[in-house]
């Protein structure tokens, strides 16, 4: 019976094949058979034994090892000893020279390779969805708002490229985090190599050429944790940018706005007791699962802040922070990527929204205006104000204000006033800006077939 959502309600089976115990035991025999290799190609066990070791050692049992753990309560050991087993006389090399992190730190580098291989996919895919769509809006001109309130025009594409920029540095980020955290080790019980003499350096080397994960450059018993909490703080920039962008699309969402709107299935139910709701669920899920994800930063931080040359205080915790962290954000990306496909743009309500105020919400352009034509940029700034001011509190267009002042009409007549007031004519260089963020990331997407 599945206790945390992760196991049914929330993730995909991609991910959650990575972070399994199958999986986790896969990689440890990976790492075993890997280690043997290495140390017979730098002659300290006899490549018969190794080629023993690597013909066998795939049939080791994960049920076999969980039944020698509850006799000798120590994971590792059990694997080691359920290895042993399958392979005969060549099982006494196994685990030769290695303490236990040395291959459980090397076989969660393995599953971060996987991992982040998802992440690398997915993350791409969305950026196709956001970069397609701000093509498509890239000139659908609609209000834009600071503190909640509305200030001059933007547009729907500017909206897009800019959540499309954050991917794309996500990506890029994704790429500079792998050598870091694609990462193992061989340095025996307390760093030192001693195990293996002068042929450890060597051995690690070559041992991570065979895994394809690159080699620390030095460690305890241990791999440093400022690698993982790297890789936990990267999985909660990801989720944070989800959250910025699902908070934005459940804003304007709201009934009053109403300018976009989650797809909604044909049977989809709102609500049980108001049937006519159209709920933003999708994106109060990404919101509320990328707490979870943030709050995986501060514990994957003091994590690395072990006794001495290690103690076992970061364990327990990754068994629950690597998963769950993983999953619940590779949720969320499909999450999002399939909200923003399906997005509803509702271009009426756009239209509406942008002539709420009448044109007040145009001050601007007609300060910047003024000032161009002569008047002293701050008096223009004074005149527009009490203008704008004046047009609240009477409830009348903003032109209508603006043209019965006489300093302003030195300036502008009043097919100027209009003109300045129409929010079509004030994106600036918002197309150009969209253009040039489609023209620089598309090289990063794939397609979504």
């Amino acid at each position: 019976m599945p206790i945390h959502p992760i196991e049914e309600r929330y993730g995909t089976d991609e991910m959650r094949a990575v972070w399994n115990e199958k999986n986790r035991f896969t990689c440890i025999v990976q790492v075993e058979i890997a280690l043997a290799q290495a140390q017979a190609m730098q002659g300290l066990i006899p490549q018969t034994s190794a080629d023993s070791i690597k013909q066998k050692a795939q049939k080791a049992s994960l049920e076999r090892a969980k039944a020698i753990e509850v006799e000798i309560n120590h994971d590792m050991m059990a694997i080691v000893k359920t290895i042993n087993e399958v392979c005969g006389d060549s099982g006494r090399w196994i685990h030769y020279g290695a303490t236990s992190n040395d291959i459980l730190d090397t076989a969660t580098g393995l599953q971060l390779k996987q991992a982040l291989n998802l992440f690398d996919a997915k993350l791409r895919l969305l950026l196709k969805v956001l970069l397609d769509r701000a093509l498509e809006t890239k000139t659908l001109v609609c209000i834009g708002r600071t503190h909640g309130q509305h200030g001059v025009p933007t547009t729907y594409g500017l909206r897009f490229a800019i959540w499309a920029s954050e991917i794309g540095r996500h990506i890029e980020r994704l790429e500079q985090l792998r050598p870091r955290v694609e990462v193992g080790q061989m340095t025996g019980a307390v760093g030192t190599q001693a195990a293996m003499g002068m042929k450890g350096i060597e051995v690690q080397i070559t041992l991570m050429d065979i895994l394809g994960l690159k080699s620390v450059d030095v460690s305890n018993q241990v791999i440093a944790r400022d690698r993982y909490a790297e890789y936990f703080m990267f999985l909660a920039n990801v989720a944070t940018t989800l959250d910025k962008i699902g908070i934005e699309l459940r804003s304007l969402q709201r009934t009053e706005i109403g300018e976009v709107e989650e797809p909604f299935g044909t049977k989809q139910v709102g609500s049980s007791t108001m049937p006519h709701k159209r709920n933003p669920i999708k994106s109060e899920q990404i919101c509320g699962l990328a707490r979870i994800v943030r709050s995986a930063v501060e514990p994957a931080l003091g994590n690395n802040t072990l006794w001495d040359e290690r103690d076992l205080t970061n364990s327990s915790c990754e068994r629950i922070l690597f998963p769950e962290a993983s999953i619940l954000t590779d949720h969320c990306i499909g999450l999002m990527t399939s909200v923003l496909r399906g997005l509803i743009i509702n271009r009426a309500a756009i239209r509406r929204n942008l002539a709420l105020l009448h044109g007040i919400n145009m001050a601007e352009s007609m300060m910047i205006e003024l000032t161009k034509k002569g008047m002293n940029r701050q008096d223009a700034h004074e005149h527009v104000r009490v203008a704008s001011m004046q047009a609240l509190a009477e409830q009348r267009p903003l032109a209508d204000v603006l043209s019965g002042d006489f300093d302003i009409i030195q300036f502008c007549s009043k097919k100027d006033i209009e003109r300045l007031l129409s929010p079509d004519n004030y994106i600036g260089t918002s197309i150009h800006q969209v253009d040039g963020v489609i023209q620089k990331l598309s090289k990063f997407c794939i397609n979504n077939n």
